[in-house]
Order: C-alpha cells, then structure tokens, then sequence
C-alpha cells in the first residue's frame, strides 16, 4: 500500500500566507502555521491544491519576468482512470492517486511545485527551468509512474497490485512572453489531450520552443519527436 502522505514531506513556498492579528508576536505561530497548511493543502494526497497552485504559478512567471529564465508547467492525467474506480471502486482510486503524488514527491525538486489540480490531473510548476529540460524530466516521471506497482484494495477488501500510466502535457513560459497565467495552463492542458489522442501513456509538448531555447539538429528533433511526442505546430 503506497506510503501516507504527510504535509512534512511537502514545503511549502511563501506564496500565499495567513497573518496573525498579533503580528510578529503572534502567541499561536504553530497554530496559524497549520491553519496555513489546511487551507493549501490537498486533504487526500497531502500534496498542494488548486488555489496553492495558482498562487504559485503567477508569482514564478513573474520571476520570468524579472529574470528571463523560463517557467515550465507540466499537466498530468492518470490515464484510463474511471476503470479504477469502475473496476476496483472508489477508495482504490483513492489510493492509486496517492501513489502517483508520492511517485512526484520522489521525481522532483524541493522547490518544483507539485500539485493536484482536480479529479485526476495533477500539476507541476517547474521554476527557472528551460524547455528541453521539461521535456526531459517529463519523460522521467512518465518512466517512474509507469514502472510502479501500486498497490490497492478492492471492494471485496482484498489488496492487489495495478499498473498506472499517465498522459503529460507541458507549458513554456519564456522571457518576453506575453501569454496570461490562464493560456500557459490551457498551452499544457492542449498537450496533454493530445497525449491522450495519440495513445496515452505520452509527453507532448511544443517542438519549437525547445528549438527556440536550444541548437537542435535535424536528427536530434526527428529523435524528440518520435521519443517524447513532440509537435511542429
């Protein structure tokens, strides 16, 4: 059975906080902390939630903005997910989405940004990271959920091993771009379909921002493309 999660094992950035009415004397720091933490916290995986992810996701393009480095985003779908939970029922869904956000605990950076977005989608926001190196790490955690024996229990109370694959997505936010917070993630989730499109179990992402930020030759994006899903459009 996949491991707990506890709000410990994730840190949270200082993206979005709670003042004490005290101030810098606040006499419940551990308390107000906590309360923090519940308000951005997913309450089944343990991981960030939607209105953690937001927060974050406009104050790192914002770094884009100041310091050219690039933002990456990568959207996640479990796929075939509804014949887990038709399947197996509900609580072994519960549990499979629980190993996938420890299997992305395990894949990524303290200061990535892991979270779950809704239902069965999951999120990444990756800070100060180019685009071929999202294509890359994408890939990574596609191997890593794909390589998992997640552990479940069925309705008949009986523990048994799946296997899980994930369709991703990715979104670039470059220096000088112009696109809001809502059409990086739409860019991300429009990869994303199309993994799914074309056989789940997939990264796709935009070919020319890799090139835009990187030499590539000919062989090597014929090798992208055909490796991670890439798209010339």
């Amino acid at each position: 059975m996949s491991e707990e999660i506890s709000n410990s094992d994730y840190q949270f950035s200082s993206y979005e906080g709670i003042e004490c009415p005290a101030g810098e004397n606040c006499p419940w720091p551990e308390e107000v902390r906590k309360l923090e933490e519940q308000l951005l916290t997913d309450p089944l995986t343990g991981i960030a939630n939607y209105r953690h992810f937001s927060s974050a996701l406009d104050q790192e393009m914002e770094r884009t903005r100041r310091s050219g480095a690039s933002t990456s985003l990568i959207m996640v779908d479990i796929d075939y997910f509804k014949k887990i939970n038709d399947n197996y029922g509900h609580e072994a869904g519960n549990m499979a989405l629980q190993a996938l956000a420890n299997c992305m605990l395990a894949s990524f950076r303290k200061l990535d940004v892991v979270c779950r977005y809704g239902g069965e989608e999951f999120a990444i926001i990756l800070p100060a990271t180019e685009a071929l190196v999202a294509v890359q790490v994408a890939e990574r955690l596609r191997k890593n959920i794909e390589a998992m024996d997640v552990e479940i229990c069925n309705q008949k109370g009986e523990t048994l091993e799946i296997k899980m694959t994930a369709s991703l997505g990715i979104g670039i936010y470059p220096r000088h771009s112009t696109i809001s917070a809502k059409e990086l993630i739409q860019e991300a989730d429009d990869f994303l379909y199309k993994a799914k499109k074309s056989g789940r179990n997939k990264v796709c992402y935009g070919i020319h921002k890799v090139e835009a930020e990187a030499e590539v030759s000919a062989a090597e994006k014929d090798a992208l493309n055909s490796i991670f899903g890439g798209d010339d459009e």
